[in-house]
């Protein structure tokens, strides 16, 4: 395997400046791969240590590991028509122009606040989602990054289907592939938890999204708990080093791998964001959850990073951990293209 010393010399310094308590990952070469822990679990109220097998909360790392898996799914077989308006199958919907390429670039250009938006029920929320305007000047033609255009598709997908999204992702992704550390309900024991509060105490096992504790297995924006091994091993499936044709076929994951927005030149694939290669025509897949997870994808190489931290532990702290996850991204890149 080759050296990734840029990577784990970042990491070790956003774990010894504080930026984050601790962080388990993985870094994919070929068949080779790398697991590594550092720092700890939590800091407060009491220190703990990291331990193996260790479930963090994905945040936005479900809509490419669930959602997005499952509309692919729903397209492969022809059950969802990407540019067909998502009206036609969400009549409830109040937009009858923006399409699935649209929710899944974000080109949506849906936007909006709710008022006591974490008070209402999830039917209620749900129902002021669909009810959103539209930014005629941005949608088809600039990436608003929200979590608007996944939790629609998780609707538009249970009209299909019949079924809720989360049971859904449960039971078409994480079963097929054997995910068994990677859970919408996990065992509080096995999570790494995030923030920390005397007046409200730890929260650990419970999703720290307020639109995923609403709108719970309805919820296709955010909501997995998951371990290294587990995003290992989906990775694989997405760098096709295995195949699980029940979950994607090989040639719908390499279809990803380029601009899916409807002018083809905003750099971001249906779900996952690009990143380019100066002078390389394939990019890299890549997605963040805000908790602090990164999963980076790079099929041509046949390498991948899965990074897991917990960095709104006890609190969050953007100015801080937003430019070390810049570094840390540039030094995988840097990693990757001197190995």
């Amino acid at each position: 395997m080759g050296t990734f010393k840029r990577t784990e010399a970042q990491i070790n310094e956003m774990v010894q400046k504080r930026v984050i308590p601790g962080a388990s990952y993985a870094l994919i070469d070929g068949p080779e791969i790398h697991t590594g822990q550092m720092g700890v679990a939590q800091v407060k109220p009491t220190i703990k240590p990291l331990w193996a097998d260790a479930m963090y909360d994905l945040a936005s790392v479900t809509k490419v590991v669930g959602t997005t898996t499952v509309a692919l799914q729903l397209i492969q077989n022809g059950l969802l028509e990407i540019d067909r308006p998502v009206h036609d199958y969400l009549p409830s919907l109040q937009s009858t122009t923006i399409t699935s390429r649209n929710l899944m670039t974000h080109t949506s250009g849906l936007s909006g606040y709710i008022p006591n938006r974490n008070a209402l029920s999830a039917e209620a929320l749900l129902a002021a989602l669909q009810q959103l305007p539209i930014s005629n000047r941005n949608r088809n033609h600039r990436v608003v990054y929200t979590d608007l255009g996944l939790i629609i598709m998780g609707q538009v997908i249970e009209r299909i289907v019949g079924e809720t999204i989360q049971p859904l992702i449960t039971e078409r992704v994480l079963r097929p592939l054997g995910l068994w550390h990677t859970s919408f309900q996990p065992s509080r024991e096995k999570v790494v938890p995030t923030t920390y509060s005397v007046q409200t105490g730890l929260l650990q096992g419970i999703v720290h999204d307020p639109k995923a504790q609403v709108l719970g297995e309805h919820c296709g924006s955010a909501g997995l708990f998951a371990s290294v091994a587990d995003l290992v091993r989906f990775s694989q499936l997405m760098l096709g080093q295995i195949d699980v044709p029940t979950v994607l076929t090989q040639a719908t994951i390499a279809n990803l791998y380029q601009d899916w927005t409807p002018n083809r030149h905003l750099r971001r694939s249906f779900g996952w964001n690009l990143w380019h290669r100066p002078a390389e025509t394939a990019p890299v897949i890549f997605h963040t959850g805000y908790t602090g997870t990164l999963l980076m994808l790079d099929r041509q190489r046949q390498q991948g990073f899965v990074f897991l931290s917990n960095r709104v532990h006890p609190v969050a702290n953007n100015q801080t951990f937003l430019p070390a996850r810049r570094q840390l991204i540039a030094a995988w890149l840097a990693d990757t293209v001197t190995n």
